[in-house]
């Protein structure tokens, strides 16, 4: 945010008011860094312009990050259902993989991933592709399997400190980044092979279910 006038105390005094109330809006205020004001002369205007950062790095409790996650699986669990048999195992368009390879590859990141998230001990990138609970042969085995998991992270996220979300790890040996930002990579490749699902559920005259409905 910027804010210029040719009184920088005035300004500064102002923004200083404004950042207070937004700290004391905040449920928890020591997830907020507020940085040093930087000063910099506008040549045209002939005012000074100041700098000032409010920062939050993560702006989902916990609760509201596992509920977020567990929305967009249960909308991919109904995916799963909508699908016939045959064509949740086979059906393709363009040479893109079936649902269900797909669903293989969410299966491989979940449940390896909610196990390195609380423990720090992860499993190598070639144990996730030969996890054998991904190795699912039929609709009704991905779903005993996605529920499996489900259940597994309800469990498993009560025992995962807070400050654990913000810590910076290496997911699968290979991935380094804070941990709330890879748990939302898994959800963001939720999403976009999600979609493949729904072009094919249209080509096959299915109704998809609606993308916003996360009950």
């Amino acid at each position: 945010m910027y804010l210029t006038g040719r009184s920088t105390l005035a300004t500064f005094d102002t923004y200083h008011q404004r950042s207070l109330k937004i700290i004391e809006n905040q449920t928890n205020p020591t997830d907020i860094t507020l940085s040093l004001p930087q000063f910099t002369f506008d040549r045209q205007s002939k005012t000074s312009v100041m700098k000032l950062e409010i920062s939050q790095s993560f702006i989902y409790t916990p609760a509201a990050f596992l509920e977020y996650w567990q929305g967009h699986r249960r909308l991919t669990r109904k995916m799963i259902e909508a699908f016939p048999g045959k064509e949740f195992l086979s059906y393709s368009i363009g040479g893109m993989r079936p649902f269900a390879e797909l669903v293989r590859e969410f299966i491989r990141l979940a449940l390896p991933g909610i196990v390195g998230v609380a423990t720090g001990k992860w499993s190598s990138v070639s144990e996730v592709h030969n996890n054998r609970k991904a190795k699912i042969s039929s609709k009704n085995e991905a779903l005993e399997v996605w529920d499996e998991i489900t259940d597994l992270i309800d469990k498993t996220w009560a025992s995962i400190p807070s400050t654990r979300f913000e810590e910076t790890d290496i997911a699968f040996d290979m991935y380094e980044g804070e941990i709330y930002g890879i748990i939302q990579y898994w959800i963001d490749n939720e999403i976009h092979h999600r979609g493949q699902g729904y072009v094919y559920l249209r080509s096959l005259g299915i109704d998809p279910p609606a993308f916003w409905d996360r009950s």
